[in-house]
């Protein structure tokens, strides 16, 4: 790493962990009793360059590296200490790539920069109730009628569904089922006959989720994303920029359990020592440190790896593919042993809400299946690998 990149990064990251530690961390359980974070924290993060980061400058962004972005997703988990935040404040990294990639030059200007600003809102519309990660096998449809898209059918899990002023959907444009006929559509969100239904989770909490409901949506046919037939292959391009975002994600989550576990044995007693005496604890703090260490390596080469095929114009190369849908797995694990040990090592006050540990530990399941679930992603990787 350049001398350049790696003070850049530590500038960024001194940034984010002041926003993440300052305006996020200190509200995160109201928010969180709340069902909501107030939508003014867009206008904040905008105002920072936080949400422009990795976007063209044309449209008031920020470009930027896997490996310039990594310190600042993994600080904003650590200091930030809430999945549910990170999750819709920066849902627009999985909806708008899309539009900036595939969408006409006018369509893009005017959504593009307002979300960049923290005026608006823009979320991914793929998981269908039927569907699950089977992208391939979706139902809802955009039949052609005249100069608009006719949309019918339903969405569920969405990140900022609630609230997004813009939508990314997945259609089904062509006959049949298939990955051939899908494509990519920008709906806005007050468009007649677009209903939304919040969803109860078990954890990200202060995350609006909805399951989307389209009735005869009528949507200009100009807000579709390149051509017809061309979704399923902007679905796959986009899963990656996701999963290295997750596993930066889960990375900075398992250093916020091992930062409040190794306080809290620091100063707890127990049998008249501090907890941190006891080798059992201190070896449970140990094996937290090694998972995180081991991660961190691996994501550090993994963006490096992204970053040089994306300069040699080999976006979507089978063996990088493959290194992401294994870190994501690896790093996931990772958020989930050091979530679990940190609670361990708590005791009682770790099953407590408002301690970091309990909402990670609350968190961990939607990392290991959001963005492809485990299973998904070792299937993927041996195929990218060649095995198959």
């Amino acid at each position: 790493m350049n001398a350049e990149l790696a003070a850049d990064r530590q500038v960024l990251a001194d940034l984010v962990r002041r926003f993440a530690g300052d305006e996020i961390a200190p509200n995160v359980q109201a928010w969180d009793d709340a069902g909501e974070f107030p939508r003014g924290l867009y206008a904040r993060a905008a105002e920072l360059g936080l949400l422009g980061l990795g976007y063209p400058e044309e449209f008031g962004g920020t470009p930027a590296s896997y490996s310039l972005k990594l310190p600042a997703w993994v600080a904003l988990a650590r200091h930030g200490k809430s999945g549910g935040v990170l999750a819709s404040l920066f849902s627009h990294n999985i909806g708008l790539p899309p539009v900036v990639l595939h969408a006409s030059d006018a369509l893009r200007s005017e959504v593009v920069p307002p979300v960049l600003r923290g005026e608006k809102i823009a979320a991914l519309a793929i998981t269908e109730p039927g569907g699950g990660s089977d992208v391939a096998a979706l139902r809802t449809t955009a039949r052609l009628d005249g100069d608009h898209y006719v949309v019918n059918g339903e969405k569920t899990f969405i990140t900022s569904g609630m609230r997004a002023d813009w939508i990314t959907v997945a259609v089904r444009t062509g006959e049949g089922r298939g990955a051939g006929g899908i494509s990519m559509l920008l709906v806005p969100g007050d468009a007649p006959g677009l209903t939304r239904t919040r969803l109860s989770k078990m954890g990200w909490l202060c995350s609006d989720t909805a399951t989307l409901h389209f009735d005869n949506v009528r949507v200009p046919a100009r807000y579709l994303l390149g051509h017809e037939g061309e979704g399923f292959r902007m679905i796959m391009g986009n899963f990656n920029g996701e999963r290295i975002g997750l596993a930066a994600g889960a990375l900075g989550f398992s250093q916020a359990c091992l930062d409040e576990a190794l306080a809290w044995a620091r100063e707890r007693k127990a049998f008249g020592t501090a907890l941190v005496e006891h080798q059992a604890v201190r070896h449970k703090l140990v094996d937290m440190q090694m998972r995180i260490a081991s991660t961190e390596a691996w994501i550090e080469a993994v963006s490096a790896e992204g970053d040089a095929l994306e300069a040699a114009g080999r976006h979507n190369a089978p063996e990088w593919v493959a290194q992401i849908c294994l870190l994501k797995n690896h790093a996931t694990q990772t958020m989930q042993f050091c979530a679990d040990q940190a609670v361990q090592i708590l005791g009682g006050m770790g099953f407590m809400r408002g301690t970091v540990s309990e909402r990670i530990y609350r968190e961990v399941k939607v990392m290991m299946i959001g963005g492809g679930a485990e299973e998904i992603m070792k299937e993927l990787a041996a195929r990218q690998m060649g095995w198959l």
